[in-house]
Formats: C-alpha cells, structure tokens, sequence
C-alpha cells in the first residue's frame, strides 16, 4: 500500500518526489550509521516521505533526542502523522527544508546535530537547492553532520559549494542504486 502511495506521488509530484519506489531499508541503514545516537540533541529529517529513514532514526536514538521531520508533501505529511501521532519527540512538519531555522527555534534549538536528507537535489529548481543547501549549512552544528543520497554524483559540485564530503558510500540494495554522501561544514 505504501510503494502504491508512493507510485501515485512520484506520477503526480515528480518534483518533490525523487524517486518511484522507498528507499530500501539498505540504504536507511547506509544513512543513519555515522549519527552519534548517544550524543545527538536534535535531528533534523528533509523530505522522510513514508519513513524509511524515519523508522531507522525512532528506531536507534535517545529517547530525549527531539526529532523534525520536514516534509513539503502534504499527503507524506498526512501519513506521517498517523503512522507516528504516539511518538514522543518527534515532531512532524508540513513546510519546506527551505525554513528549517524558524522550525529549530520554536523548540528550542540554534543548531540541529545531525541533518539527514532524502530530497531528490536533482530535480528540484537550483535556487531551492540553494536555499536549502545554505539553511543546512547555516543550521548544522559545528561537529554535525548533513547525510544525503543521490542517485548519481551530478550534483556534487553543488554539495561542494556548501560542505566538504567526509565519505561517500554507495549502496546496490536500492531501486535505483544510490550514493550516500556525508558531508561536514
């Protein structure tokens, strides 16, 4: 049911839905595993869709460890809220990566520890990229880390205008195969 949600927002919004299908819990697993679980305050999530990386995250932090999912889509949204209305810390929001400041302030937050991202870059119109690019970078504590992943390396030279690669990993168990790019300010 969820891979047909998902089928039906990439046709419709192939915007801001970069891929057909989820991502594998292959690559949620490649995403989450340089997080300091132990340590990390905040959490930011860009674009968790139906919550692959999300269910990693819930799945592996403190329990103290706040959590923004920011999600542009509203049906995403829609889901996402009824999937996790329970959980503690975890706070689901229906806006752009765009204005993830204002969203770090109202709890409580200057910067987020870590930023995982699951938008699809490639797609999305360069000045967005940019905003968004520049609102991680600006966001992102000095020791954190920004993890995305891409499907190609094309817009690498972009990430590198903002941030400088730490590692990349590439991950076969994912339709379509898909490079994790964890990146530091």
């Amino acid at each position: 049911m969820a891979s047909l949600r998902f089928i039906l927002q990439y046709v419709t919004k192939p915007r801001t839905t970069g891929a057909i299908l989820p991502s594998s819990k292959y690559l949620a697993r490649k995403m989450v595993e340089n997080i300091n679980f132990d340590e990390a305050q905040c959490i930011v999530e860009y674009g968790p869709g139906t919550g692959v990386f999300t269910e990693k995250l819930l799945s592996k932090r403190n329990e103290n460890t706040k959590i923004l999912l920011i999600e542009m889509n509203e049906d995403f949204c829609k889901i996402l809220k009824v999937k996790y209305e329970n959980i503690q810390n975890l706070h689901i929001i229906n806006d752009s990566a765009e204005n993830t400041g204002k969203y770090l302030s109202e709890h409580g937050f200057l910067y987020a520890d870590f930023i995982i991202s699951g938008l699809p870059f490639a797609s999305l119109p360069q000045e967005i990229s940019e905003n968004i690019l520049a609102q991680t970078k600006k966001f992102l504590s000095p020791n954190g880390f920004f993890i995305t992943f891409q499907y190609t390396l094309f817009k690498k030279k972009i990430l590198t205008r903002f941030f400088e690669i730490a590692k990349i990993k590439h991950e076969m168990r994912n339709v379509p195969p898909a490079y994790v790019l964890t990146m530091k300010s």
